[in-house]
């Protein structure tokens, strides 16, 4: 795990600094809040290692993840131990990156640790998941808490898959499209060119504009391959970054029809998260701590930060969201109707699915416009490099006549 340089204050007030191992800057000031001490600044003792962000971590497969909860689960539910469970489990999974894992977490139990400070300690399990199990224990209810978490794991995976099949069709289009025109630029093109070469005849406009762009396409190709393979390379790992991804986040806000659908599919998220921590007997403080931990977006992140401390300072969950400029005012509406009623977790869950809904029948809508659009420009594209090809053969054999 990365390296983080400390400096922090004790209870007694004394200014510290040291050298701490974790999986995240945020799991690392989690850790130190929990047990009292006042942090001042965490900064990673390798900066090339903060580049990285989370790919020094064993990822977590959410499928698979989600199979163990089931399975661990109805072991649990059976009567079993919990360290009994760990025991059978750790040694029948089939996921040679999570088996190990949960031996791991087997032998911290084992030795005295709580469940839910043993998977936290892995450091690549959600927020979400290590915070219910806690409140599970600590009510007593760890099964009927498991049980929730592996709901809201299945409608999340659900809403995440019809996501991804939605645009797999015109994903697939576009780099069919994208492969069409660089075969017809630098192969095609340069072929009709050394033909049109052999002729002293004055070619069209048309046709000498595709030839100019053929022949640099052919004599550049490899470059550009390199160059947009570095960008891709670079981008990626930009992405991974704090910056990176607070850069993508504005874009996604400033981008027309796509700002709408992801402000909306982020709020659905939060409220999904919100439901099943305070439905699991989290307090609300507790529970924004750890959605603002376990969404993907820094700026939904810090949007929540100043949302949790205005509800320490007394206002309401529903005005504080709204202070914020991100969440819908019919999600604000609802929200505030759920505090007033005294069902906050039922009117999340319902936040959640209309959001869901909502974001399912935008994105149907928007890509149905899509696909036409790519079918025209590819239309346009295939019959301007045809009648530019074939334009001076017909203006050869107009001579001749």
């Amino acid at each position: 795990m990365p390296e983080y340089a400390l400096k922090y204050a004790d209870p007694r007030g004394e200014i510290r600094e040291q050298v701490m191992e974790a999986a995240s800057e945020a799991e690392l000031r989690d850790r130190l809040s929990q047990q009292g001490y006042l942090v001042y600044s965490v900064k990673p003792k390798n900066p090339l290692a903060a580049l990285g962000g989370s790919s020094g971590r064993r990822k977590l497969d959410v499928e698979k993840f989600l199979i163990f909860n089931q399975q661990f689960v109805t072991l649990f539910r059976a009567g079993l131990p919990i360290l009994k469970c760990l025991d059978l489990l750790g040694d029948r999974l089939t996921d040679a990156k999570l088996s190990p894992v949960i031996r791991e977490i087997r032998d911290d139990v084992r030795k005295g640790s709580l469940l839910s400070e043993a998977f936290k300690r892995q450091g690549n399990f959600p927020a979400i998941y290590t915070t219910s199990i806690m409140a599970g224990e600590k009510s007593g209810a760890l099964g009927e808490v498991l049980e929730r978490y592996v709901s809201y794991q299945k409608l999340a995976l659900a809403v995440r898959k019809k996501i991804m099949l939605s645009l797999l069709y015109p994903s697939v289009l576009i780099c069919l499209v994208i492969l069409l025109v660089v075969f017809l630029v630098t192969f095609v093109v340069p072929r009709f060119a050394s033909l049109y070469s052999t002729t002293n005849a004055e070619l069209p406009l048309p046709t000498r504009m595709l030839m100019a762009v053929g022949a640099a396409a052919e004599q550049y190709i490899v470059f550009g391959a390199l160059a947009l393979l570095g960008v891709i390379i670079g981008g990626r790992f930009y992405l991974k970054t704090d910056a990176g991804q607070s850069f993508a986040d504005r874009i996604k806000m400033r981008t027309p029809i796509l700002s709408e659908i992801w402000t909306k599919y982020q709020v659905a998220q939060l409220a999904r998260l919100l439901s099943t921590l305070l439905t699991g007997g989290i307090p609300l403080m507790q529970g924004m701590e750890t959605a603002a931990q376990s969404v993907g977006s820094p700026l939904l992140r810090n949007a929540l930060g100043k949302a949790q401390q205005m509800v320490k300072e007394g206002q309401p969950l529903s005005g504080a969201l709204a202070s914020t400029g991100i969440v819908p005012p019919l999600a604000i509406d609802m929200i505030e109707v759920g505090e007033s009623t005294g069902a906050l977790p039922a009117m999340l869950s319902s936040v959640a699915e209309f959001y869901e809904d909502d974001v399912n029948t935008r994105m149907q809508a928007t890509l149905s416009l899509i696909e036409p659009a790519i079918m025209i420009f590819m239309g346009i594209f295939v019959a301007f490099v045809l009648v530019s090809l074939y334009l001076p053969i017909f203006s050869l054999a107009e001579s001749m006549n």
